[in-house]
Protein backbone atom coordinates (compact mmCIF):
# COMPACT_ATOMS: atom_id res chain seq x y z
CA UNK A 1 0.00 0.00 0.00
CA UNK A 2 1.44 3.34 -1.13
CA UNK A 3 0.28 5.15 2.01
CA UNK A 4 2.50 3.08 4.30
CA UNK A 5 5.65 4.88 3.13
CA UNK A 6 4.05 8.29 2.64
CA UNK A 7 4.09 11.61 4.46
CA UNK A 8 0.61 13.15 4.71
CA UNK A 9 -0.40 16.80 4.93
CA UNK A 10 -3.83 17.98 6.10
CA UNK A 11 -5.78 21.02 4.93
CA UNK A 12 -9.04 22.26 6.42
CA UNK A 13 -10.11 24.06 3.21
CA UNK A 14 -13.11 26.06 4.46
CA UNK A 15 -10.92 27.64 7.12
CA UNK A 16 -7.63 27.82 5.27
CA UNK A 17 -9.24 29.40 2.19
CA UNK A 18 -11.12 32.02 4.24
CA UNK A 19 -14.67 30.90 3.49
CA UNK A 20 -17.57 32.51 5.42
CA UNK A 21 -18.56 30.46 8.46
CA UNK A 22 -22.13 30.00 7.20
CA UNK A 23 -22.92 29.01 3.64
CA UNK A 24 -23.84 32.25 1.90
CA UNK A 25 -24.69 30.65 -1.46
CA UNK A 26 -22.07 32.71 -3.30
CA UNK A 27 -19.68 30.79 -5.54
CA UNK A 28 -16.06 31.90 -5.09
CA UNK A 29 -13.15 29.72 -6.32
CA UNK A 30 -11.23 29.94 -3.04
CA UNK A 31 -10.01 26.32 -3.32
CA UNK A 32 -7.72 27.35 -6.19
CA UNK A 33 -5.55 29.15 -3.62
CA UNK A 34 -4.11 25.77 -2.62
CA UNK A 35 -2.57 25.36 -6.09
CA UNK A 36 -0.05 27.98 -5.00
CA UNK A 37 0.96 25.72 -2.11
CA UNK A 38 2.05 22.82 -4.33
CA UNK A 39 5.75 23.84 -4.44
CA UNK A 40 5.69 24.17 -0.64
CA UNK A 41 4.20 20.69 -0.31
CA UNK A 42 6.85 19.26 -2.61
CA UNK A 43 9.68 20.96 -0.73
CA UNK A 44 8.29 19.66 2.55
CA UNK A 45 8.26 16.09 1.24
CA UNK A 46 4.48 15.61 1.03
CA UNK A 47 3.22 12.45 -0.69
CA UNK A 48 -0.51 12.81 0.00
CA UNK A 49 -2.90 15.60 0.97
CA UNK A 50 -5.89 14.87 3.16
CA UNK A 51 -8.66 17.43 2.70
CA UNK A 52 -11.17 17.99 5.47
CA UNK A 53 -14.73 18.40 4.08
CA UNK A 54 -15.09 20.16 0.74
CA UNK A 55 -18.67 19.32 -0.24
CA UNK A 56 -21.77 21.52 -0.06
CA UNK A 57 -22.63 22.04 3.60
CA UNK A 58 -24.54 24.23 6.03
CA UNK A 59 -21.50 25.55 7.88
CA UNK A 60 -18.29 23.75 8.88
CA UNK A 61 -18.32 20.99 6.27
CA UNK A 62 -19.30 18.08 8.46
CA UNK A 63 -22.94 19.10 8.01
CA UNK A 64 -23.24 18.03 4.37
CA UNK A 65 -26.01 19.27 2.10
CA UNK A 66 -24.96 17.46 -1.07
CA UNK A 67 -22.08 15.01 -1.60
CA UNK A 68 -22.15 15.61 -5.35
CA UNK A 69 -21.01 19.23 -5.50
CA UNK A 70 -18.14 21.21 -4.03
CA UNK A 71 -19.21 23.81 -1.48
CA UNK A 72 -19.83 27.03 -3.40
CA UNK A 73 -17.71 28.92 -0.85
CA UNK A 74 -14.74 26.95 -2.23
CA UNK A 75 -15.73 27.05 -5.89
CA UNK A 76 -17.03 24.50 -8.37
CA UNK A 77 -16.31 20.87 -9.15
CA UNK A 78 -14.15 22.10 -12.02
CA UNK A 79 -12.10 24.25 -9.62
CA UNK A 80 -11.40 21.30 -7.35
CA UNK A 81 -10.64 19.05 -10.33
CA UNK A 82 -8.00 21.57 -11.46
CA UNK A 83 -6.42 21.48 -7.99
CA UNK A 84 -6.38 17.67 -8.00
CA UNK A 85 -4.74 17.74 -11.43
CA UNK A 86 -2.02 20.05 -10.08
CA UNK A 87 -1.43 17.80 -7.06
CA UNK A 88 -1.32 14.63 -9.10
CA UNK A 89 1.07 16.27 -11.57
CA UNK A 90 3.36 16.86 -8.58
CA UNK A 91 3.06 13.16 -7.56
CA UNK A 92 0.90 14.07 -4.56
CA UNK A 93 -2.13 11.87 -3.91
CA UNK A 94 -5.52 13.14 -2.77
CA UNK A 95 -7.57 11.80 0.16
CA UNK A 96 -11.00 13.25 0.93
CA UNK A 97 -13.06 13.31 4.10
CA UNK A 98 -15.89 10.79 3.87
CA UNK A 99 -18.55 12.11 6.24
CA UNK A 100 -21.01 9.22 6.05
CA UNK A 101 -22.34 8.88 9.59
CA UNK A 102 -24.43 12.05 9.41
CA UNK A 103 -25.46 14.99 7.25
CA UNK A 104 -26.61 18.54 7.88
CA UNK A 105 -30.20 19.67 8.26
CA UNK A 106 -29.84 21.23 4.83
CA UNK A 107 -29.21 17.84 3.20
CA UNK A 108 -31.54 17.60 0.23
CA UNK A 109 -33.18 14.32 1.30
CA UNK A 110 -33.77 15.53 4.87
CA UNK A 111 -35.39 18.71 3.57
CA UNK A 112 -37.75 16.54 1.57
CA UNK A 113 -38.75 14.76 4.79
CA UNK A 114 -39.26 18.10 6.54
CA UNK A 115 -41.64 19.11 3.75
CA UNK A 116 -43.54 15.86 3.11
CA UNK A 117 -43.21 14.00 6.44
CA UNK A 118 -44.68 10.48 6.02
CA UNK A 119 -45.05 10.96 2.26
CA UNK A 120 -41.34 11.52 1.67
CA UNK A 121 -39.62 8.63 -0.12
CA UNK A 122 -36.52 9.48 1.95
CA UNK A 123 -37.98 9.11 5.43
CA UNK A 124 -36.15 5.79 5.89
CA UNK A 125 -32.80 7.38 5.01
CA UNK A 126 -32.66 8.58 8.62
CA UNK A 127 -33.53 7.32 12.10
CA UNK A 128 -36.91 9.06 12.44
CA UNK A 129 -39.96 8.72 14.69
CA UNK A 130 -43.15 10.56 13.80
CA UNK A 131 -44.40 9.99 17.36
CA UNK A 132 -42.10 12.70 18.70
CA UNK A 133 -40.68 16.11 17.85
CA UNK A 134 -37.26 17.66 17.45
CA UNK A 135 -35.73 20.66 19.18
CA UNK A 136 -36.26 22.46 15.85
CA UNK A 137 -40.03 21.68 15.90
CA UNK A 138 -39.87 19.58 12.74
CA UNK A 139 -42.93 17.58 13.73
CA UNK A 140 -40.88 14.40 14.08
CA UNK A 141 -37.95 13.15 16.17
CA UNK A 142 -34.67 12.04 14.62
CA UNK A 143 -31.33 10.80 15.84
CA UNK A 144 -28.42 13.24 15.72
CA UNK A 145 -24.68 12.73 16.11
CA UNK A 146 -23.93 12.37 19.81
CA UNK A 147 -26.70 14.77 20.74
CA UNK A 148 -25.86 17.40 18.10
CA UNK A 149 -29.15 17.70 16.24
CA UNK A 150 -27.76 19.98 13.56
CA UNK A 151 -26.10 16.73 12.40
CA UNK A 152 -28.69 14.19 11.26
CA UNK A 153 -27.61 10.55 11.48
CA UNK A 154 -27.90 8.54 8.26
CA UNK A 155 -29.42 5.07 8.19
CA UNK A 156 -26.50 3.11 6.74
CA UNK A 157 -28.52 -0.10 6.86
CA UNK A 158 -30.81 1.29 4.14
CA UNK A 159 -29.58 -0.01 0.75
CA UNK A 160 -30.73 3.18 -0.99
CA UNK A 161 -28.50 5.31 1.28
CA UNK A 162 -25.51 3.07 0.66
CA UNK A 163 -26.11 3.10 -3.10
CA UNK A 164 -26.26 6.90 -3.07
CA UNK A 165 -23.02 7.21 -1.11
CA UNK A 166 -21.23 4.72 -3.34
CA UNK A 167 -22.42 6.55 -6.47
CA UNK A 168 -20.99 9.77 -5.04
CA UNK A 169 -17.65 8.11 -4.27
CA UNK A 170 -17.51 6.76 -7.82
CA UNK A 171 -18.13 10.29 -9.04
CA UNK A 172 -15.25 11.60 -6.90
CA UNK A 173 -12.88 9.09 -8.46
CA UNK A 174 -14.09 9.86 -11.99
CA UNK A 175 -14.09 13.67 -11.61
CA UNK A 176 -11.15 14.23 -9.26
CA UNK A 177 -9.12 11.03 -9.41
CA UNK A 178 -9.05 10.74 -5.62
CA UNK A 179 -6.81 8.08 -4.08
CA UNK A 180 -8.54 7.43 -0.77
CA UNK A 181 -10.97 8.42 1.94
CA UNK A 182 -10.69 9.33 5.60
CA UNK A 183 -13.92 8.21 7.29
CA UNK A 184 -15.23 10.71 9.82
CA UNK A 185 -16.27 9.23 13.21
CA UNK A 186 -15.46 5.76 11.92
CA UNK A 187 -15.87 4.46 15.46
CA UNK A 188 -19.65 4.92 15.02
CA UNK A 189 -19.95 3.32 11.60
CA UNK A 190 -21.61 -0.06 11.19
CA UNK A 191 -18.83 -2.63 10.53
CA UNK A 192 -20.99 -4.18 7.80
CA UNK A 193 -21.06 -0.81 6.03
CA UNK A 194 -17.27 -0.58 6.32
CA UNK A 195 -16.89 -4.04 4.77
CA UNK A 196 -19.20 -3.11 1.89
CA UNK A 197 -17.30 0.16 1.42
CA UNK A 198 -13.97 -1.68 1.30
CA UNK A 199 -15.28 -4.13 -1.28
CA UNK A 200 -16.75 -1.34 -3.40
CA UNK A 201 -13.66 0.87 -3.30
CA UNK A 202 -11.49 -2.04 -4.36
CA UNK A 203 -13.37 -1.98 -7.67
CA UNK A 204 -12.64 1.71 -8.28
CA UNK A 205 -8.88 2.04 -8.13
CA UNK A 206 -5.89 -0.13 -7.20
CA UNK A 207 -4.65 0.50 -3.64
CA UNK A 208 -7.54 2.83 -2.79
CA UNK A 209 -6.69 3.95 0.76
CA UNK A 210 -9.28 3.83 3.53
CA UNK A 211 -8.51 5.33 6.92
CA UNK A 212 -10.92 5.80 9.81
CA UNK A 213 -11.17 8.33 12.60
CA UNK A 214 -10.84 6.22 15.76
CA UNK A 215 -10.65 7.97 19.12
CA UNK A 216 -10.54 5.02 21.52
CA UNK A 217 -11.09 1.29 21.84
CA UNK A 218 -9.50 -1.54 19.87
CA UNK A 219 -8.43 -0.32 16.44
CA UNK A 220 -8.51 -3.92 15.18
CA UNK A 221 -12.31 -3.73 15.23
CA UNK A 222 -12.23 -1.81 11.93
CA UNK A 223 -8.63 -2.05 10.68
CA UNK A 224 -7.56 -5.19 8.88
CA UNK A 225 -8.18 -7.38 5.84
CA UNK A 226 -11.48 -6.57 4.17
CA UNK A 227 -11.88 -3.45 6.33
CA UNK A 228 -9.89 -0.23 6.72
CA UNK A 229 -6.22 0.09 5.85
CA UNK A 230 -5.50 2.39 8.78
CA UNK A 231 -6.94 4.64 11.47
CA UNK A 232 -5.97 7.69 13.50
CA UNK A 233 -3.62 6.86 16.39
CA UNK A 234 -5.16 9.03 19.10
CA UNK A 235 -3.57 6.95 21.85
CA UNK A 236 -0.12 8.02 20.72
CA UNK A 237 -1.25 11.57 19.98
CA UNK A 238 -1.91 12.06 23.69
CA UNK A 239 1.25 10.21 24.65
CA UNK A 240 3.42 12.38 22.43
CA UNK A 241 2.71 15.79 23.95
CA UNK A 242 2.09 14.47 27.46
CA UNK A 243 5.45 12.69 27.55
CA UNK A 244 7.29 15.93 26.85
CA UNK A 245 5.19 18.13 29.11
CA UNK A 246 5.53 15.78 32.07
CA UNK A 247 9.14 14.87 31.17
CA UNK A 248 8.13 11.23 31.23
CA UNK A 249 9.11 9.51 27.98
CA UNK A 250 8.03 6.23 29.55
CA UNK A 251 4.45 7.18 28.60
CA UNK A 252 4.84 7.28 24.83
CA UNK A 253 7.27 4.36 24.86
CA UNK A 254 4.77 2.26 26.80
CA UNK A 255 2.09 3.03 24.19
CA UNK A 256 4.44 2.15 21.34
CA UNK A 257 5.48 -1.11 23.00
CA UNK A 258 1.82 -1.95 23.62
CA UNK A 259 0.98 -1.27 19.98
CA UNK A 260 4.08 -2.41 18.08
CA UNK A 261 6.53 -4.05 20.49
CA UNK A 262 8.32 -7.40 20.00
CA UNK A 263 5.93 -9.50 22.12
CA UNK A 264 3.39 -11.75 20.42
CA UNK A 265 0.46 -10.05 22.19
CA UNK A 266 1.30 -6.66 20.66
CA UNK A 267 -1.91 -5.07 19.36
CA UNK A 268 -1.10 -3.54 15.98
CA UNK A 269 2.12 -5.11 14.75
CA UNK A 270 2.25 -4.88 10.95
CA UNK A 271 -0.37 -2.14 10.79
CA UNK A 272 0.36 1.43 9.71
CA UNK A 273 -1.68 3.89 11.79
CA UNK A 274 -1.93 7.60 10.97
CA UNK A 275 0.14 9.54 13.50
CA UNK A 276 -0.04 13.27 14.20
CA UNK A 277 0.83 15.92 16.79
CA UNK A 278 -2.18 18.11 15.95
CA UNK A 279 -5.11 18.41 13.56
CA UNK A 280 -8.31 20.41 12.95
CA UNK A 281 -9.93 19.19 16.19
CA UNK A 282 -7.14 19.76 18.75
CA UNK A 283 -4.88 22.60 19.83
CA UNK A 284 -1.78 23.31 17.76
CA UNK A 285 1.21 21.46 19.14
CA UNK A 286 3.15 24.74 19.51
CA UNK A 287 0.43 25.83 21.95
CA UNK A 288 0.42 22.49 23.79
CA UNK A 289 4.11 22.09 24.64
CA UNK A 290 5.33 23.82 27.78
CA UNK A 291 8.94 23.88 26.51
CA UNK A 292 9.27 25.42 23.01
CA UNK A 293 12.60 23.61 22.47
CA UNK A 294 10.68 20.34 22.50
CA UNK A 295 8.87 21.26 19.28
CA UNK A 296 11.52 19.86 16.89
CA UNK A 297 11.85 16.79 19.13
CA UNK A 298 8.18 15.86 19.06
CA UNK A 299 8.31 15.93 15.27
CA UNK A 300 11.41 13.71 15.35
CA UNK A 301 9.48 11.24 17.47
CA UNK A 302 6.50 11.48 15.08
CA UNK A 303 8.66 10.65 12.05
CA UNK A 304 10.73 8.02 13.86
CA UNK A 305 7.96 5.95 15.46
CA UNK A 306 5.87 3.33 13.62
CA UNK A 307 3.08 4.79 11.53
CA UNK A 308 2.21 7.26 8.78
CA UNK A 309 3.17 10.82 9.81
CA UNK A 310 0.70 13.62 9.04
CA UNK A 311 1.42 17.36 9.30
CA UNK A 312 -1.39 19.90 9.80
CA UNK A 313 -1.24 23.03 7.67
CA UNK A 314 0.68 25.86 9.32
CA UNK A 315 2.10 23.75 12.13
CA UNK A 316 5.23 23.04 10.10
CA UNK A 317 6.45 26.57 10.84
CA UNK A 318 5.22 26.59 14.46
CA UNK A 319 1.81 28.24 14.17
CA UNK A 320 -0.01 28.49 17.50
CA UNK A 321 -3.71 28.08 18.30
CA UNK A 322 -5.41 26.81 21.45
CA UNK A 323 -8.77 25.06 21.29
CA UNK A 324 -11.62 27.17 22.68
CA UNK A 325 -14.94 26.10 24.14
CA UNK A 326 -17.74 26.30 21.60
CA UNK A 327 -15.60 27.04 18.53
CA UNK A 328 -12.74 25.45 16.62
CA UNK A 329 -12.26 28.45 14.31
CA UNK A 330 -8.90 29.37 15.88
CA UNK A 331 -7.60 25.93 14.88
CA UNK A 332 -8.63 26.45 11.24
CA UNK A 333 -7.33 29.91 10.25
CA UNK A 334 -7.24 31.48 6.81
CA UNK A 335 -3.72 31.60 5.34
CA UNK A 336 -2.68 33.30 2.12
CA UNK A 337 0.75 31.74 1.64
CA UNK A 338 2.98 29.18 3.35
CA UNK A 339 5.92 30.17 5.50
CA UNK A 340 9.33 28.55 5.90
CA UNK A 341 11.73 28.64 8.83
CA UNK A 342 14.14 26.42 10.76
CA UNK A 343 11.33 24.17 11.99
CA UNK A 344 10.08 23.68 8.42
CA UNK A 345 13.61 22.82 7.32
CA UNK A 346 13.81 20.29 10.14
CA UNK A 347 10.48 18.65 9.25
CA UNK A 348 11.48 18.45 5.58
CA UNK A 349 14.71 16.70 6.65
CA UNK A 350 12.72 14.31 8.83
CA UNK A 351 10.42 13.54 5.91
CA UNK A 352 13.40 12.73 3.66
CA UNK A 353 14.89 10.47 6.33
CA UNK A 354 11.58 8.73 6.97
CA UNK A 355 10.84 8.03 3.31
CA UNK A 356 14.43 7.02 2.60
CA UNK A 357 14.43 4.23 5.15
CA UNK A 358 12.55 0.93 4.99
CA UNK A 359 13.32 0.49 8.67
CA UNK A 360 11.43 3.69 9.52
CA UNK A 361 8.44 2.99 7.27
CA UNK A 362 8.11 -0.76 7.79
CA UNK A 363 10.41 -1.79 10.62
CA UNK A 364 9.81 -3.42 13.97
CA UNK A 365 9.93 -1.49 17.24
CA UNK A 366 12.20 -2.25 20.20
CA UNK A 367 13.08 -0.07 23.19
CA UNK A 368 16.85 0.21 23.72
CA UNK A 369 17.43 3.01 26.25
CA UNK A 370 14.70 4.68 28.28
CA UNK A 371 14.76 7.31 31.00
CA UNK A 372 12.31 10.03 31.89
CA UNK A 373 14.11 12.51 29.62
CA UNK A 374 15.83 10.33 27.02
CA UNK A 375 14.71 7.57 24.71
CA UNK A 376 16.50 5.42 22.15
CA UNK A 377 14.52 2.83 20.23
CA UNK A 378 15.29 0.57 17.30
CA UNK A 379 13.40 0.28 14.01
CA UNK A 380 14.57 -2.70 11.98
CA UNK A 381 13.86 -4.66 8.81
CA UNK A 382 16.02 -7.26 7.13
CA UNK A 383 19.18 -5.49 6.00
CA UNK A 384 18.61 -2.19 7.86
CA UNK A 385 18.59 -0.96 11.43
CA UNK A 386 17.89 2.60 12.57
CA UNK A 387 18.23 3.83 16.14
CA UNK A 388 16.00 6.82 16.93
CA UNK A 389 17.57 8.82 19.77
CA UNK A 390 16.04 11.80 21.58
CA UNK A 391 17.33 13.88 24.49
CA UNK A 392 14.55 16.09 25.87
CA UNK A 393 16.75 17.45 28.67
CA UNK A 394 18.53 20.79 28.91
CA UNK A 395 21.78 18.95 29.73
CA UNK A 396 23.86 16.68 27.48
CA UNK A 397 23.39 12.95 27.92
CA UNK A 398 25.71 10.04 27.17
CA UNK A 399 24.03 6.72 26.50
CA UNK A 400 25.93 3.51 27.10
CA UNK A 401 24.40 0.52 25.35
CA UNK A 402 25.31 -2.26 22.94
CA UNK A 403 24.56 -0.82 19.53
CA UNK A 404 25.66 -4.09 17.88
CA UNK A 405 27.68 -1.90 15.53
CA UNK A 406 30.69 0.36 15.68
CA UNK A 407 29.41 3.36 13.80
CA UNK A 408 26.38 4.91 12.13
CA UNK A 409 25.20 7.69 9.84
CA UNK A 410 22.54 10.18 10.97
CA UNK A 411 19.76 10.04 8.38
CA UNK A 412 18.69 13.58 9.29
CA UNK A 413 22.01 15.41 9.05
CA UNK A 414 24.26 12.93 7.25
CA UNK A 415 26.77 13.16 10.13
CA UNK A 416 29.00 10.21 11.06
CA UNK A 417 28.44 8.71 14.52
CA UNK A 418 30.86 6.50 16.46
CA UNK A 419 29.33 4.34 19.20
CA UNK A 420 32.68 3.78 20.89
CA UNK A 421 32.87 5.20 24.42
CA UNK A 422 29.16 5.98 24.56
CA UNK A 423 26.76 7.94 22.42
CA UNK A 424 26.53 11.58 23.41
CA UNK A 425 23.31 13.50 22.78
CA UNK A 426 23.35 17.29 22.94
CA UNK A 427 20.64 19.10 24.92
CA UNK A 428 17.26 19.12 23.14
CA UNK A 429 18.49 16.97 20.26
CA UNK A 430 17.40 14.07 18.10
CA UNK A 431 19.13 11.68 15.74
CA UNK A 432 18.19 8.84 13.38
CA UNK A 433 21.30 6.60 13.40
CA UNK A 434 21.45 4.06 10.58
CA UNK A 435 23.91 1.53 11.92
CA UNK A 436 26.64 0.13 9.67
Amino acid sequence: MWANSSVFYQFYPLGMCGAPHENDGVTVPRIRKIEGWVPHLQRLGTDAVYFSPIFDSDSHGYDTRDYRVIDCRLGTNADFAALCDALHAADIRVVLDGVFNHVGRGFWAFRDVQEKKWDSPYKDWFHISFDGNSCYDDGFWYEGWEGHYELVRLNLQNPAVVEHLFACIRGWVEQFGIDGLRLDVAYLLDPDFVRRLRSFCDTLKPDFFLIGEMLHGDYNRLVGPGMLDSCTNYECYKGLYSSFNSMNLFEITHSLLRQFGPEEWTLYKGKHLLCFVDNHDVSRIASMLTEPRHLPLIYALLFGMPGIPCVYYGSEWGMTGAKQAGSDDVLRPALDAPEWNELTDWIAALARAHKGSRALTEGSFRSVVLTNRQVIFERAVEGERVLVAINADSAPYTAHFDAQAGCATDLITGAYHDFGGGSELAPYSAAFWRVQ
